[in-house]
C-alpha cells in the first residue's frame, strides 16, 4: 500500500509509506494552500511537493498530514488535531515515538505550539519553509497589500471565531513569538521567490543574531527560486544528521 486516506474529526487525513522504511516519520503541517481530500492531496497534486515526497519516501520516510481545516492561521483547533494526528499514527503505524516537523508558511505557527506543547521528547526536528513566525508581523507586512490585507482578515476573523473589525486588535495582544526553540534542532529554508518573501527574509534576518546563541543553534538558508531542487535533499540531511541517537 503506497498511501491511504481516513477521517479524524471530520477532516481528511493521509499518509505517505516508503518501500523501505528507516522507522522515522515526518509530519507536515501546509501553507493556506494545503488540503487533503478523499483521493488525494495539494501534495500529490502539485509538481514540487510530489518531487518532495518522492525524495522522502525514497530515503525511507513515512509522512502524514492533515487538511486541519484548510486556512487555520494557527488555531487551537488545528494544533489539537494535528496533536490528535500525531498520536493516531504512532499507535497505528510501527515508527519512532519522535518525529520530524515540516512546517510551511501559515503551517509554522502551528508547528511553533506544537514544539513547545510536545517538546524534544516527541518532536526530533523541525524544518520551516518559508515560514510565517508571527501572525501579528505577518499582518503588518501585509497591510499595503490592500486585496490580500482585506481576504487576510476575513480568514482570520473565520478561524478564531471573532468579529471582523475586532481582528486587529485581538491580533495585537495575543501572546506568541519565535522565542524558545525546547532545545528541539530547527533549519529554516527560505525561497526569494517575490518581493513579499524578500520582505519575509529581511524580518527572519532580523532575529538572526538571537537564534544564533540558541542551543541547539537555529540554521538558515536563503534560496533563489533556481535552487529549489536543492531542498528535498538538504532536508534528508538536516533530519539524517539528527537521527544519530533514537
Amino acid at each position: 500500500m503506497e498511501s491511504r486516506n481516513f477521517i479524524l474529526d471530520t477532516e481528511w487525513n493521509m499518509i505517505h509509506y516508503p518501500n523501505k522504511p528507516n522507522g522515522f516519520g515526518i509530519l507536515i503541517i501546509g501553507d493556506e494552500k494545503h488540503f487533503v481530500t478523499d483521493k488525494g492531496s495539494f501534495w500529490t497534486q502539485n509538481e514540487g511537493k510530489l518531487e518532495l515526497l518522492q525524495k522522502f519516501k525514497e530515503s525511507g520516510y513515512t509522512i502524514f498530514y492533515s487538511n486541519l481545516y484548510r486556512k487555520n492561521w494557527g488555531n487551537e483547533k488545528a494544533v489539537r488535531l494535528s496533536r490528535r494526528l500525531y498520536e493516531h499514527v504512532i499507535r497505528s503505524e510501527i515508527l519512532n515515538g519522535k518525529i520530524h516537523l515540516l512546517a510551511e508558511g501559515m503551517g509554522a505557527l502551528i508547528a511553533l505550539k506544537l514544539m513547545g506543547e510536545m517538546g524534544p521528547g516527541l518532536i526530533r526536528t523541525c524544518v520551516f519553509i518559508n515560514p510565517i513566525l508571527s501572525l501579528k508581523d505577518h499582518l503588518e507586512m501585509e497591510k499595503e497589500h490592500k486585496f490580500f490585507y482585506k481576504k487576510l482578515l476575513k480568514e482570520i476573523a473565520n478561524a478564531f471565531q471573532i468579529d471582523l473589525l475586532q481582528v486587529e486588535n485581538e491580533i495585537k495582544i495575543k501572546k506568541e513569538g519565535f522565542e524558545d526553540t525546547g532545545n528541539i534542532p530547527v533549519r529554516i529554508i527560505h525561497i526569494m521567490s517575490d518581493a513579499r518573501t524578500f520582505n519575509q527574509s529581511n524580518h527572519i534576518k532580523g532575529l538572526l543574531e538571537k537564534w544564533k546563541e540558541k542551543e541547539p543553534p537555529v540554521s538558515i538558508c536563503f534560496l533563489l527560486p533556481e535552487k529549489k531542487q536543492s531542498i528535498g535533499s538538504q532536508i534528508v540531511h538536516f533530519m539524517k544528521k539528527n537521527e544519530m541517537t533514537l
